[in-house]
């Protein structure tokens, strides 16, 4: 037996203390570090309404998976959109930001990005919560549609690309998915194009033939047969460039990159969803800490969907992309518990905005359902074009089955998934966006949100206050598109309604309370409501406060057309066009 002495017995005994208390310690710090710094997976349908969802109220289409993701986490009931159209609502989504801010939009009827070869795209000195969370640590993917552009002045200098915002792994469309991808119909562009070069190249014609008749006929006396060859080539080249135009999209928008690499040209368009899946599934095996955002082609037109999901849907095509659209979901979020990720990953599904009810080919509708809203995709300020599902999901940290009626914005997902990845938001610019995690968790009843702007490319059209000691939601519309045919809910006939132009003005603004009428169906008088001057008022007054200033817009004529020069390519331009020895052809 040792004897110790008294020093040694007083140290021996705080040192059993101090161990003891260590012991007891329970690890609550441990477990708050790791939930602090979660995984982020960030899930984004293209075009999807918020009726097409079941835990949206739809009974009629399957979406089991998008449904048990909500019963594990918190639901948003109203969820918007910054714009109710793709390149403004992706950029304000990544920057937290109005896209006016960011100059991602125009003022002349280019309300996206039109091509993969123009020089507009997001701006390189924005900040994205990859670019953010890459300097914190995490491992950034990008997965699917990009569309917020690629090159400035060459094809190889990629100063819009996914990789110069932050993400470190990119494999998608840096356009998107569209019917003219696939030859189909409604076509974004094959078709208007077609037409006006068929027009142009029937003037030249005429023209030639004009020519020739008043040389016959002695009426001119230039050098008629320099002009006449001249209008005679223009007229040929026009008609059949006219012909040829729809294949020229084909590969100059609808192909697929790895990083900076053109991989497939054109797309093969029925392997791309199985391609994306295991793309996702090896990100999440081997990345940690992680942020991967699986932007799906889903469900855009031309609605490329599998064989083993056509015709399972009681809503046609439409339908069948939407399930299959959901066993994706399900799918990723199985990679996930495979992984044991699920309990510290913060999980997120939306719609970059509303679905589109113009979208059809003859009596087939081929857009999606914005249930009891009125409006839908580009429709300005109206709730089906901007109100989108929002579902976050964090086990352990978000109470599973909350639901939540405040006002929030998809630009709140830049300052949540910042902070909480132990980033700052950027102190020299603003950030629209409000933290989130305080309202999913309960702490706070309200939304940070007093006021949301509705734009239409840089046009005002709308703005909502939440007054809270009240508990009502107003909403005004300063304009709104003409919708035809009248009585019609939206603009048939056209791609999307106008933002200016065709569209009526009110003054006053129509006001809706939101609260009580979510469809916005019955609008507000003096008659019927004593605080409408005082309401309409306070709104103005905040409209133009919050009024904000134009940048370079990025989506103007100038930048939005085809170069030539900044075609991306398999290969030398123009000789683009065959697949890449990269393996991302395989099912």
């Amino acid at each position: 037996t040792v004897s110790l002495g008294r020093r040694g017995r007083g140290r021996g005994n705080r040192l059993a203390a101090l161990l003891g208390v260590f012991l007891s310690l329970e690890p609550v710090t441990c477990l708050d570090t790791a939930q602090s710094r979660p995984n982020f997976l960030l899930l984004l349908a293209d075009d999807l309404g918020i009726g097409d969802v079941g835990c949206y109220g739809n009974s009629t289409i399957r979406t089991p998976n998008i449904d048990r993701l909500a019963e594990g986490g918190v639901r948003l009931t109203q969820h918007l959109a910054a714009e109710a159209v793709c390149t403004p609502s992706r950029a304000a989504f990544l920057t937290g930001r109005y896209p006016i801010r960011s100059g991602m939009t125009s003022g002349n009827g280019h309300r996206v990005l039109q091509w993969a070869a123009g020089s507009g795209g997001l701006p390189p000195e924005e900040i994205t919560f990859a670019k953010i969370l890459k300097e914190q640590g995490y491992v950034t993917g990008l997965i699917g549609k990009w569309h917020l552009g690629l090159n400035c002045h060459s094809s190889s200098d990629h100063c819009h690309h996914p990789l110069s915002h932050g993400f470190q792994h990119f494999l998608g469309m840096p356009l998107g998915m569209m019917g003219d991808c696939a030859g189909a119909e409604p076509s974004e562009k094959r078709v208007a194009l077609q037409r006006r070069l068929h027009l142009w190249g029937q003037a030249c014609a005429l023209a030639a033939l004009t020519l020739a008749a008043g040389r016959l006929t002695r009426l001119l006396r230039t050098p008629w047969w320099m002009l006449v060859l001249g209008l005679a080539a223009l007229a040929a080249v026009f008609l059949a460039a006219s012909r040829h135009v729809g294949d020229l999209i084909i590969y100059a928008d609808c192909f697929l990159m790895r990083n900076h690499t053109v991989t497939q040209q054109p797309l093969r368009l029925e392997r791309v969803a199985g391609l994306m899946l295991r793309e996702a599934e090896t990100f999440l095996h081997k990345h940690r800490p992680f942020l991967l955002f699986v932007s799906f082609l889903h469900v855009h037109v031309p609605l490329v969907t599998t064989a083993d999901f056509r015709g399972r849907s009681l809503h046609g095509p439409y339908g069948d992309n939407v399930e299959e659209l959901d066993w994706m979901v399900g799918r990723v979020l199985r990679a996930l518990d495979r992984e044991g990720l699920t309990d510290n990953t913060l999980v997120y599904f939306a719609s970059d905005h509303g679905g589109s009810l113009e979208s059809r080919a003859g009596p087939v509708q081929l857009g999606g359902w914005n249930g009891v809203y009125r409006g839908g995709k580009g429709m300005g300020g109206w709730e089906g074009g901007i109100r989108v599902p929002g579902i976050f999901r964090w086990p352990g940290v978000l109470p599973a089955g909350r639901v939540v009626d405040e006002p929030t914005s998809m630009m709140d997902v830049f300052p949540t998934v910042v902070l909480l990845g132990g980033g700052a938001e950027p102190a020299d610019r603003v950030i629209d966006g409000k933290n989130l995690m305080p309202l999913l968790q309960g702490e706070t009843p309200h939304s940070d949100h007093e006021f949301l702007l509705h734009y239409c490319e840089v046009f005002l059209h709308a703005a909502r206050w939440v007054q809270r000691d009240r508990g009502r939601v107003w909403k005004v519309h300063f304009m709104t598109p003409n919708f035809h045919p009248e009585g019609a809910g939206a603009c048939y006939g056209s791609k999307v309604c106008p933002c200016i132009g065709d569209v009526t003005e009110h003054d006053p603004p129509l006001l809706f309370d939101l609260s009580t009428d979510p469809g916005e169906t019955h609008p507000l008088t003096p008659d019927s409501e004593p605080e409408f001057h005082a309401v309409v008022g306070r709104l103005r007054q905040e409209a133009a406060r919050y009024s904000l200033s134009q940048v370079h817009q990025q989506l103007g004529s100038i930048y939005n057309i085809w170069r030539p020069w900044l075609q991306p390519c398999c290969g030398e331009f123009p000789r683009c066009g065959f697949i890449h020895p990269s393996g991302d052809t395989h099912p």
